[in-house]
């Protein structure tokens, strides 16, 4: 015959229950741009900026609805003499460039990020206006070389399955931002392919009509060659 069994050691009333097990950690997307390309048939200037996300904890996302918001930063980059003639209109008198550089919004656009599981690579297109008035395409617009310091800042919502299979939701983290210097190149190329030799300006309505009517007037064929007339006329 066995022996009586062993009973296991009561429980003290002042004992704590067993902690709970760790909840598995929600996917935490860790985001680097690789590169920047110009979408060259489009309805608008595009570039396209190739961005690689990873998610260090393993998890399988099933998407993710992202938005990026990418911002100028002006500061972090040095400019030329030629540079500070097409800036100043942007940036004030050279110098005081050390407190008037501040970031720039250039755009807050959305995308969604397919399926990965350790890491993949998406694409954010950005339309790019030519408009002058604007501080974004006038910044870009008035440098002569070298590269645009961009950082994009990210936000949004992650879908993922959890342990017991269900769809789970976990928001990307605020710390999810990543610096880029983009080419400058990379824009002039763009415009100059959908906008060759001509540029763009804004101006209100009652500025048109008057100078539709001194186009009228003087028989120009173009608003280019009448503008041409009025500034030789100052000159």
């Amino acid at each position: 015959m066995s022996g009586p069994t062993e009973a296991a050691p009561a429980q003290s009333a002042g004992d704590s229950p067993a902690p709970p097990p760790p909840r598995p950690a929600a996917p935490e997307p860790e985001f680097t741009v690789l590169g920047v390309r110009a979408r060259r048939h489009a309805a608008l200037p595009t570039l396209e900026f190739d961005v690689h996300v990873s998610e260090p904890t393993g998890r399988t996302v099933h998407f993710i609805a992202l938005s990026a918001q990418v911002m100028i930063e002006p500061a972090r980059r040095r400019y030329e003499p030629a540079d500070h003639a097409r800036l100043v209109e942007l940036f004030g008198a050279p110098e005081r460039w050390a407190t008037t550089t501040r970031s720039l919004v250039w755009t807050i656009t959305s995308v969604l990020v397919p399926s990965f599981t350790g890491s993949t690579t998406f694409q954010i297109p950005i339309d790019c206006s030519y408009d002058l008035e604007v501080s974004a395409p006038k910044y870009f617009h008035g440098l002569s070389s070298g590269e645009a310091p961009l950082a994009f800042n990210f936000n949004g919502t992650v879908y993922y399955r959890g342990e017991d299979g269900r769809l789970q939701m976990s928001l990307v983290p605020w710390s999810a931002t990543t610096d880029f210097r983009m080419p400058v190149a990379a824009w002039k190329d763009l415009i100059e392919h959908y906008y060759p030799q001509s540029a763009w300006v804004g101006m209100s309505a009652d500025t048109l009509a008057a100078l539709q009517r001194e186009k009228a007037r003087r028989g120009s064929h173009t608003f280019d060659s009448l503008l041409r007339e009025l500034l030789d006329e100052r000159s």
